[in-house]
């Protein structure tokens, strides 16, 4: 259960949750894995599906606005990264309070989650700018802020091999959220799995179904899953469809004792002590505020390559893979 939002903290106890969260983060290697934040930046080894919950803590999502029409999702592109801590603190504190307003309108909200993204993308990138932009922030955010760059970097570690060539993936428009989170509720309900690590899968694993395609091991669906497991998991259903995907993924996290110990459940999903503590660090940034899903459900799909990371914007297809040097994405 995420801890309780604090009252003012002292420096010396911020410090020590950074060395905390990054600790149980940092810790294990990894066998390949999905990056989180933007669920795009795959992993080159992905395994049956499985999914990582924390304990079971009530979040009541308030109904979302609706959602952006497609010509405004097409139209979003991601906002450039601060360029130094004092910034960057602003535009987190900027993206926070869209996000976390019932006000905020649709188009807003989605530029808002995909300027949360970028941002925590940069602090995951500038741990030495950590003290100085928890200083300038509200106490109530630090929480959030630390989960976010343990979880930023926990998938970033997972990831040592920047590839020269993009995916043969199609990226398109997910579900709106307010057709997701009944559907994670009910999966989560019928096998006993916290709601939120079912978000945090489909999160990590596609961007919340941003990702059309297969992965390098054959895996495939807003969920991830190789068809030999979903053979086994599926109930007949539709690997690619997103409704019998969470409920499989939710009937292979009970399979494997998810309900007691989903520790165990999300390893077996992949294979990777830093995936389950990345899914269940997103699965308590979900839990911890009433709007939380909503910006994470705004965030984009980036590529680690070696020109550096790529975003992919909803409309980007490629039907094999291409070298990272020949993309040239629309104005």
């Amino acid at each position: 259960m995420p801890p309780p939002r604090a009252p003012p903290v002292a420096w010396s106890l911020v410090r020590r949750m950074v060395t905390l969260l990054l600790t149980a983060a940092l810790v294990a290697g990894c066998t390949g894995g999905s990056d989180p934040d933007d669920a795009a930046e795959r992993p080159s080894t992905t395994t049956a599906p499985t999914t990582s919950s924390t304990s079971s803590t009530t979040a009541t999502t308030a109904p979302p606005p609706t959602n952006t029409s497609m010509g405004d999702v097409l139209a979003l592109r991601p906002p450039a990264p601060a360029a130094n801590a004092a910034s960057l603190a602003e535009q987190i504190a900027d993206a926070e309070a869209a996000v976390r307003d019932p006000a905020t309108g649709a188009a807003e909200l989605a530029a808002a989650a995909l300027a949360q993204q970028v941002a925590y993308r940069q602090l995951g990138a500038h741990p030495e700018w950590d003290e100085a932009v928890l200083a300038a922030l509200p106490d109530g955010l630090h929480p959030t802020v630390l989960r976010h760059a343990a979880a930023r970097r926990v998938f970033r570690g997972m990831h040592t091999k920047p590839s020269p060539t993009l995916p043969a993936w199609r990226i398109v428009a997910p579900l709106p959220a307010d057709e997701l989170l009944p559907i994670y509720r009910e999966a989560g309900d019928a096998f006993g799995i916290p709601w939120s690590i079912l978000a945090a899968i489909n999160l990590v694993e596609t961007g919340t179904g941003r990702i059309r395609g297969m992965s390098t091991a054959g895996a495939r669906g807003p969920m991830q899953f190789l068809p030999s497991t979903w053979a086994a998991y599926g109930a007949g259903g539709d690997i690619e469809d997103t409704h019998d995907a969470i409920f499989g993924a939710a009937r292979y996290l009970a399979a494997n004792n998810g309900a007691a110990d989903i520790d165990h459940a999300l390893f077996r999903y992949n294979h990777s002590d830093r995936y389950v503590q990345g899914v269940k660090l997103y699965a308590e940034l979900i839990a911890e505020h009433p709007r939380a899903f909503l910006g994470l459900h705004g965030w984009g799909v980036w590529y680690f390559t070696t020109e550096g990371d790529v975003y992919l914007p909803v409309g980007y297809e490629q039907p094999a893979p291409i070298p990272v040097a020949s993309y040239r994405p629309d104005p």
